[in-house]
């Protein structure tokens, strides 16, 4: 069957039946508009792949939930809206509590007892780092402590530049679920 004529409308009735044709039909009908125009909300290539690529794929895993309208190309330009509404509402919050944060660790005297608190902590985020898989761990450490680009951890490593974006992002979901969210902050911002 050929996809490529078929209406949205049409398309999306397959969607919703589980048909994967109709699926990447739409997605390589709509892929591009939509990335053109969260770049141009976001002005962050990796961001605008990224909730692009969130949407179609909750749009397959939850086909049988959605409900469309006549005018599909409407309902993937608002999900996207919506999404780059909420993406910058996170990052205006994280802002916030960052800077209260810096500005907490900012205000603490330098007292022994500050100064002990501070190395058993750093003491547990090493202990963490040491009890994340080896392959993750190297890549990490590079990116963390070497201050390596991807680039230069694939280089050395002889893996992909993906690979190294994907250790890192599991590293830090690891640890961030780990020690918990002040911990993480505390050692990524101090």
């Amino acid at each position: 069957m050929d996809y490529l004529p078929l209406s949205d409308n049409e398309l999306s009735t397959l969607l919703i039946n589980g048909d994967h044709k109709a699926y990447e039909q739409l997605y390589q009908r709509y892929f591009r508009l939509l990335y053109t125009y969260a770049y141009k909300k976001l002005r962050d290539e990796e961001q605008a792949k990224d909730i692009i690529q969130e949407f179609f794929t909750e749009l397959w895993y939850k086909r049988t939930s959605f409900f469309f309208n006549a005018n599909i190309a409407g309902y993937f330009y608002s999900a996207i809206h919506n999404r780059i509404i909420n993406h910058f509402s996170r990052e205006s919050v994280k802002s916030k509590y960052i800077a209260s944060f810096e500005n907490f660790l900012s205000s603490e005297t330098d007292t022994t007892d500050h100064l002990v608190r501070e190395k058993q902590l750093l003491g547990l985020i090493e202990r963490e780092i040491q009890a994340l898989p080896a392959k993750m761990r190297q890549v990490f450490e590079m990116s963390r402590k070497e201050h390596l680009s991807n680039k230069e951890i694939a280089q050395t490593l002889d893996i992909s530049e993906r690979t190294v974006e994907t250790q890192v992002s599991n590293a830090l979901y690891r640890l961030r679920t780990k020690l918990g969210l002040v911990v993480f902050l505390f050692y990524f911002w101090h």
